[in-house]
């Protein structure tokens, strides 16, 4: 980090713009974290498409099923391969405040831009109990902290306490994962004092033009839609920071079929049976090349028919022949 703890809020409102993704954590055949393939692909994301940012050890990172010093490894070793290429915030959260606590202030010691932070999941809390949970964690930490309110969690961070929230010190973003008219609403009562953001890639290109949002902070399509070459999430939000939604939209209608996939393989698995689709990320990353290997219980590995259906899916959208097309 940059800056001191009372400059937060001006360094997140600096610093994020752009495309940020949410990258998985490759495991080994034998479920052992995949340090060189973490690297291998960290490479391709800054060298190749070029990502703004990377959030690492959130949801599409498995945190539920890292151990504490898996996480701390991930998050090193993805400072490490993002110096000087990309900014990272790391995902500290845990049910735990100390536990959460501690992780914050690794990251920071490390060398991580910023935080990212889940709401307490377990045991259920009021408003007022969630919003002490996060003042403890912020009077303990001085890296910017950005809340996560993601259906995930299965609680919902209310307008009110998100906006009681945004008050405290270090506390600077928030990744809003519901509805655009609580996005909204969020954005009316502490839009002024904290960065917003969607992990949408369907309501990107609108977020960024009627509310102004600046970053897509994150979620894994900019990992998985884009390729060697192939940029248009890069390309159209460029586009749209300069102020001409024209031609970013264009290039936003452009790959509709491959936003349909997307939205059928890491939408539809949470929208249909509650399944958090980091096999299906995995699956898919695999097939671009990518290191990515199995996931860990409770999830469940894709069946050879969903591996195959998926293949088909991305061939037919002429994802895949994009990668083989320069060999």
């Amino acid at each position: 980090m940059n800056y001191r703890k009372s400059e937060a809020k001006a360094a997140s409102r600096a610093q994020f713009r752009g495309v940020w993704a949410a990258i998985h954590t490759p495991f080994t055949a034998g479920h052992e974290l995949d340090e060189a393939g973490l690297r291998q692909n960290m490479r391709h994301y800054t060298d190749v498409l070029h990502v703004d940012g990377i959030f690492c050890a959130g949801t599409m990172g498995e945190f539920w099923a890292l151990t504490k010093e898996e996480r701390k490894r991930v998050v090193e070793i993805v400072v490490e391969e993002a110096r000087g290429k990309c900014k990272v915030i790391a995902h500290t959260g845990h049910h735990a405040p100390d536990e959460t606590v501690d992780l914050t202030n690794h990251a920071a010691d490390v060398g991580a831009d910023f935080a990212v932070v889940i709401n307490p999941y377990y045991p259920a809390a009021s408003d007022d109990a969630i919003y002490e949970w996060f003042a403890y964690v912020s009077a303990r930490t001085h890296i910017g902290i950005w809340m996560f309110d993601t259906p995930f969690s299965g609680v919902a961070l209310s307008a009110a306490v998100t906006a009681r929230i945004a008050r405290l010190e270090n506390v600077c973003g928030i990744k809003v994962s519901r509805p655009l008219d609580h996005y909204a609403q969020v954005q009316k009562l502490c839009g002024d004092e904290i960065v917003l953001s969607h992990p949408s890639e369907t309501e990107f290109l609108h977020l960024m033009r009627s509310h102004g949002m600046k970053v897509h902070m994150s979620s894994a399509a900019p990992l998985l839609m884009q390729v060697a070459d192939y940029t248009p999430i890069r390309d159209y939000a460029e586009l749209a920071l300069q102020g001409r939604f024209r031609q970013a939209q264009a290039i936003r209608d452009g790959i509709q079929p491959l936003r349909e996939v997307h939205e059928k393989w890491m939408r539809g698995p949470w929208l249909e049976h509650k399944v958090i689709p980091v096999a299906h990320l995995k699956g898919w990353a695999g097939l671009l090349g990518l290191a990515a290997g199995p996931v860990r219980p409770p999830l469940l590995p894709l069946t050879p028919a969903e591996r195959e259906t998926l293949q088909a899916d991305l061939e037919r959208v002429g994802l895949l022949a994009r990668i083989a097309a320069p060999a």
